[in-house]
């Protein structure tokens, strides 16, 4: 996502000539180039593709759209143990409209678990829900802490149901240090993302995370929490910018890793 503006076989590209061996994918460029022709490109390429996303949304009321949702995130699963990643990142879904009822949301998404779990496990997936910043409650995810994700993580074994790390949500949470500790403690940690926050937000606020090391997160900080909780995984850069996506990809591509080396090791 954070060079979509490059083709898949130039996303490929771009990381052999850089020296980057993995890649975290979403599932809309996949679907648009072919899932097993993906599958092929990054594997013919030495590439390991370190999580799939999203699956997700699970805060819908009508029977329907929860039926529908749980089968979308059945072939996420699908998807993701085709292109050989173990991980499947979830954005729970925000509330549905007209509605108030946090608690409610938060107990619908631990009833999708219930039944998507299971079926991550039998094709080798791990669901790894992502806590986002509080600012997206109401439209895109009522789990705002990752209090809150282990709380829901945690009525399920752990290689079922994991939690994503991620700067840009949870740098501004005094406890979420602790929770680090306490994920890795039950090898809950399935993925960890960076991304850095910078001000003015834009319009929207959904494109606004910054590159590494051009706002106030300290990324040697909260890698060092994840090591210490016992992460020993990849660490993936996400950013959904539009003036990144403004700029030539493998340019862009090429300052993250070096903003990586920079602000990350």
């Amino acid at each position: 996502m954070t060079v979509k503006q490059l083709s898949m076989p130039e996303l490929v590209a771009a990381c052999g000539d850089l020296g980057v061996t993995n890649v975290g994918l979403w599932r809309e460029p996949v679907q648009s180039y072919g899932l097993e022709a993906t599958a092929k490109l990054v594997r013919d390429a030495g590439l390991t593709v370190t999580t799939l996303c999203r699956g997700g949304f699970f805060t819908a009321i009508d029977p329907d759209e929860r039926a529908k949702a749980l089968d979308d995130n059945r072939r996420a699963v699908e998807e993701a143990a085709t292109l050989g990643t173990e991980v499947l990142v979830l954005v729970s879904g925000g509330l549905p409209a007209g509605s108030k009822d946090l608690h409610g949301a938060r107990e619908r998404i631990a009833d999708a678990l219930s039944v998507l779990g299971p079926y991550a496990e039998q094709h080798g997936v791990r669901l790894a829900i992502e806590p986002l910043h509080p600012m997206y409650a109401s439209d895109r995810c009522v789990v705002s802490t990752l209090t809150q994700a282990l709380d829901l993580a945690e009525r399920f074994p752990a290689h079922q149901v994991g939690v994503t790390v991620d700067t840009y949500h949870i740098w501004w949470d005094d406890q979420a240090p602790a929770q680090i500790a306490r994920a890795g403690a039950s090898g809950r940690i399935h993925t960890f993302q960076l991304a850095d926050w910078t001000t003015p937000l834009p319009e929207g606020v959904l494109n606004g995370r910054g590159q590494i090391g051009d706002g106030a997160i300290d990324m040697r900080e909260w890698k060092a929490y994840v090591e210490a909780a016992g992460y020993t995984g990849p660490i993936e850069v996400e950013l959904f910018n539009d003036a990144l996506w403004a700029r030539d990809g493998r340019q862009v591509l090429a300052e993250t890793a070096e903003r990586f080396l920079q602000h990350a090791l």
